[in-house]
């Protein structure tokens, strides 16, 4: 038996192969999807592998009859025959058993691949060093796994485009690129100036009113513009007070609301304004009846832009967890808080990445009204990396 195997783009392919080799008898073995090709395990072409085998026609030789006429010489020697046949066969069938060296070739090659690939499995895919770098400040970073290969894949196949010789700069730069690019298209930026109310919204430590200080002293220092104040954080009298601080300072005028009705009174008071920044009470957010009391205070449907503060202190999941009991109103985008309070900036990229909402500002310290950054890609990806200045 003739064994061979053919490796071709599609079937129809392997067929017409094996016709032409083998002819019309040749039967399939086996065929399976392989991918060949690529480097370091990618990019690797789809490739069909087929197994495929014929006989070669054999002439046994009948040896004739010794008496016609005589029926026990007749039996005899058609018994001798038939014997003869079966050892035949028997001596074929253990040829065509018995493994050619292109066999045994073949299936040692199949072996060290599936060892191979098995390896790979194990340990992941081998990176140059500049990359090994990088795998490693993103891995630190805490960004998701699947953005982490991602970005790892895209590395190494700039790494061979350039023919295998950038720095860690230059690989660095890349990142920069390969993450932005994963992020582009997401609103970010600071206030957007086409609504009227700013709202900034958020669980209780995060730094909301201090964070609304800041924004508010860019929009009278900055921006020119006339502000107000409203607050529905009766919850916690120091927060009153740190807010009619920072009304004093920037001498803009504070309203507290207690109810909806209060909230309109207060805005048809302020209307003159160009902007209303509203600082809404920290709470617990895993109580959902909070968030819910957010909509029986402050009239989220009339002209308003509404800002989630996170704090880069928490854990991602807890972050996940606030961002899901507050979407029951409409967030705008997001802002991250206490920036220099830690060295692990990946669940800022990991939540814009999953829920689509950009980010307004990073604030990195507690002053006012420094120590705010307007957020864009570019930003988050140098906070992430290390590289920002």
């Amino acid at each position: 038996m003739k064994v061979k195997k053919y490796i071709a783009s599609s079937m129809p392919d392997a067929m017409k192969q094996i016709r032409a080799e083998l002819g019309n008898e040749a039967v399939i073995l086996n065929s399976r999807v392989v991918h060949t090709g690529g480097v370091l395990g990618f990019f690797k072409k789809r490739s069909i592998e087929v197994m495929a085998a014929v006989d070669p026609k054999r002439e046994i030789e009948k040896k004739p009859l010794i008496n016609p006429a005589s029926p026990q010489k007749r039996t005899s020697s058609y018994q001798s025959q038939k014997k003869a046949e079966e050892q035949t066969r028997k001596a074929n069938l253990q040829s065509d058993i018995k493994p050619s060296d292109e066999m045994i070739k073949e299936i040692s090659d199949l072996k060290r691949m599936m060892s191979n690939l098995a390896a790979t499995q194990q340990s992941g895919p081998s990176y140059p060093e500049a990359i090994k770098k990088v795998q490693a400040i993103l891995n630190e970073q805490e960004l998701e796994k699947n953005l982490q290969d991602q970005a790892l894949v895209a590395l190494l196949e700039k790494w061979h485009q350039s023919g295998a010789g950038a720095g860690d700069s230059e690989v660095l730069e890349w990142t920069e690129t390969e993450l932005e690019r994963e992020i582009d298209g997401i609103p970010f930026g600071g206030i957007s100036f086409t609504k009227k109310y700013i709202n900034v919204a958020g669980p209780t430590g995060v730094g909301k009113t201090t964070t609304l200080a800041k924004m508010a002293a860019e929009c009278v220092i900055k921006h020119k513009k006339k502000v107000a104040f409203i607050t529905t954080d009766t919850y916690r009298i120091a927060a009153i007070d740190q807010l009619k601080t920072y009304a004093k300072i920037l001498n803009v005028p504070l309203e507290v609301c207690y109810t909806i009705e209060d909230f309109k009174q207060a805005a048809e008071k302020l209307k003159e304004n160009d902007l209303i920044l509203i600082d809404t009470a920290g709470r617990n957010f895993r109580n959902k009846q909070y968030v819910e009391d957010l909509l029986n205070v402050i009239d989220f449907k009339n002209d308003m832009e509404t800002f989630l503060v996170l704090s880069l202190t928490a854990k991602q999941r807890d972050m996940e967890d606030i961002y899901r009991q507050f979407s029951i109103i409409d967030i705008d985008k997001l802002i991250f808080t206490k920036a220099d309070e830690t060295s692990t900036y990946g669940a800022m990229y990991n939540l814009i990445h999953k829920y689509k909402k950009g980010a307004a500002y990073i604030t990195n310290g507690q002053d006012v009204p420094d120590d705010i950054l307007a957020a864009e890609p570019n930003v988050i990806v140098k906070q992430l990396l290390g590289t920002i200045k």
